[in-house]
C-alpha cells in the first residue's frame, strides 16, 4: 500500500461500470498520475513533520507550494520543482518507509497551522467562488434534479479561518434517515468563529436531500448513495451526484469525516471506523478523543475509501440509530470533533477525555437463534465477558424465553433495537480491544473480513461471506453501476 503513492497511475475502462470514451480515460488517467505524484511530492518532509523538526526554509517553500495549488490548481510538477529539498520518488517512498507512512499533505498543513500567520492566508475557492480570510460563507450546492426537472439545493458551510491551515470536511445524511449527524455538523459549524480557526472547515449537514425530505435512507430509485462514490458524469442518478460531490466539494479537503448511524433499526455506540493499514490513518484516528476505533477498509464505492484513495484523510464516525435525535450521543460527537480540531493544530480549545482511547481490531455480529420479542439486558458501551447474557428472545405463543450470550470477550458497539426478530437476527455488534499496534497487525491480516462485515452491518447486515455478501448487496440496488 506505500507503494502506491510512487507507482505509475493507470486508468482502463475496467475501472468505469458505464461506456468511457478514449478521451475521458486519457484525461482520468493524467488526474490519475497527478494525484499520485502529488502524494511523492510532499512525502519526503513526511518524517521531520511528524516529529516537529521542519525547519523554517522548508515550511515556507511549503506553506508557498500549498498556498499555490489552493488558488491555482498548479501542476504536480511546479509544485515539486517549489517545494525545498525536493527529492525523486525513490527517495520520498523510502522516507515514507522509514517514517511509517502518513498524509503529507495533511501532515503538512498541520506544520503550517502551527507555525503560519494571519498575513500567510489566502482566499479559499469552492463552488465558483472565492472566500476571503476570516470569513463564514453559506452556499447552496445543487443535489441534481427532482422528478418535476426543478434543481435540488442543499446547505453548504464554509469557514475560512484568519490563519492557514488544514482543511477539514464534514459530511452528514449520504444516508436521509440518519439525523444525528445532521445535527452534529450544524452544531460545529455554528460554534466556530473564523477569527479563532487555523484552517477552513466545509460543512455539508444534508448530502442526500432526497432522501432526507422523504425520510428515507436511499435515494428515490433506492439507490443507497454510499455504494457510488467516486461516482461518474454518465452513469445513474447516485452516480453523477457522487461524482460532482466528490469532484466539487471532497477534492478541496485534507481531511474528512463522515457521520452515519446504524441501520434498519439498530443503534451504534459512537465510534470511529477507519482502514488502520492506510498511511497516516492511525495517526489521524488519534485525535478523536476516547472514541473508539474500529478497523474496517469500507466497502466498494463508500464516500471514505474514495476518498483515501486520492490522498484524503478519511473516516466514518458512526453516532446513535436512524430516524432519531439522541442529543447525548450529539454531545459526545461535537465534543470529538473538537478535539479533532485541535489535534489538527485548527483551534486552541480542547476536551481532556477521562479514559484512554480504545481501539477495536474487529468485531462479530451475534444472532439471535430463535424467533420472537427481543428484549436486551446489555446495553451500548457495555463490556462484557464470554458467556455473558446479552439479551433474551420471548415467545410468546409457545410462553418460551431463548437467551442470548456473548461468545467473545468484548465492548458491546451496536445494538438492535427491541423489536420483533426472526431467527439469524444480528441482535449484538461486540469489538474486540486491542492496543494500536496489535491492532495495526490484525488490520493487515483481516482486510477481507472485515470489508465482509462493513457490508452486512450497512446492508443489512447478511452473514461474513462472499455469498451472503453478494445477497445482501443485490437486496438494496442492482444496475449497471453495481455489475
Amino acid at each position: 500500500m506505500l507503494l502506491a503513492c510512487c507507482a505509475t497511475a493507470v486508468v482502463s475502462a475496467q475501472d468505469f461500470p458505464d461506456p468511457v470514451s478514449s478521451d475521458r480515460l486519457e484525461a482520468l488517467s493524467a488526474d490519475a498520475a497527478e494525484r499520485s505524484t502529488r502524494k511523492a511530492d510532499f512525502s519526503d518532509v513526511r518524517a521531520e513533520v511528524q516529529f516537529g523538526k521542519l525547519e523554517a526554509p522548508a515550511a515556507d517553500a511549503l506553506k508557498s507550494n500549498i498556498e499555490a495549488s489552493t488558488r491555482s490548481g498548479t501542476s504536480a510538477s511546479a509544485r515539486k520543482a517549489e517545494s525545498a529539498g525536493a527529492q525523486s520518488p525513490e527517495s520520498a517512498q523510502q522516507l515514507m518507509l522509514q517514517s511509517g507512512g502518513g498524509v503529507p499533505r495533511l501532515d503538512a498543513r498541520i506544520q503550517i497551522a502551527r507555525t503560519g500567520k494571519a498575513r500567510d492566508q489566502v482566499p479559499f475557492e469552492i463552488l465558483g467562488e472565492s472566500i476571503e480570510p476570516n470569513q463564514r460563507v453559506e452556499m447552496r450546492w445543487e443535489v441534481g434534479q427532482s422528478f418535476d426537472g426543478g434543481a435540488s439545493f442543499t446547505p453548504l458551510v464554509v469557514i475560512h479561518g484568519r490563519r492557514p491551515g488544514p482543511t477539514l470536511c464534514l459530511t452528514a445524511a449520504i444516508h436521509g434517515d440518519e439525523l444525528n449527524g445532521i445535527e452534529v455538523v450544524r452544531r460545529v459549524l455554528n460554534e466556530l468563529q473564523p477569527k479563532d480557526l487555523r484552517g477552513t472547515v466545509i460543512g455539508v449537514p444534508i448530502v442526500n436531500l432526497f432522501g432526507f425530505a422523504r425520510g428515507t435512507r436511499y435515494l428515490p430509485d433506492r439507490r443507497d448513495l454510499n455504494r457510488y462514490f467516486p461516482g461518474s458524469t454518465g452513469g445513474s442518478a447516485a452516480s453523477r451526484i457522487a461524482r460532482r460531490f466528490f469532484d466539487e466539494v471532497v477534492q478541496h479537503c485534507d481531511a474528512l469525516v463522515d457521520f452515519h448511524t446504524g441501520s434498519f433499526a439498530r443503534s451504534n455506540l459512537p465510534q470511529v471506523r477507519a482502514d488502520l493499514t492506510a498511511p497516516g490513518v492511525v495517526s489521524f484516528t488519534r485525535g478523536f478523543g476516547d472514541i473508539p476505533v474500529l478497523h474496517s477498509p469500507g466497502a466498494r464505492g463508500m464516500l471514505r475509501r474514495a476518498a483515501a484513495a486520492i490522498g484524503i484523510a478519511a473516516a466514518t464516525f458512526e453516532v446513535g440509530a436512524p430516524g432519531l435525535i439522541e442529543p447525548d450521543e450529539i454531545d459526545r460527537a461535537v465534543q470529538s470533533i473538537n478535539s479533532l480540531m485541535h489535534r489538527l493544530g485548527m483551534t486552541r480549545s480542547f476536551r481532556m477525555w477521562s479514559e484512554p482511547q480504545a481501539v477495536l481490531y474487529g468485531s462479530r455480529w451475534v444472532r439471535s437463534n430463535s424467533g420472537g420479542m427481543l428484549v436486551s439486558t446489555a446495553k451500548l458501551g457495555d463490556k462484557v465477558r464470554v458467556g455473558q447474557r446479552l439479551g433474551k428472545v420471548i415467545d410468546p405463543v409457545n410462553n418460551r424465553e431463548s437467551e442470548i450470550l456473548s461468545p467473545l470477550e468484548g465492548r458491546v458497539i451496536g445494538i438492535a433495537l427491541n423489536q420483533l426478530v426472526l431467527p439469524g437476527f444480528a441482535a449484538y455488534h461486540i469489538g474486540v480491544e486491542r492496543n494500536e499496534r496489535a491492532a495495526v497487525e490484525e488490520a493487515e491480516k483481516v482486510d477481507k473480513e472485515s470489508e465482509a462485515a462493513e457490508n452486512m452491518d450497512s446492508e443489512q447486515l447478511g452473514e461474513v461471506d462472499a455469498s451472503a455478501a453478494t445477497v445482501e448487496r443485490d437486496s438494496g440496488a442492482t444496475d449497471e453501476d453495481e455489475r
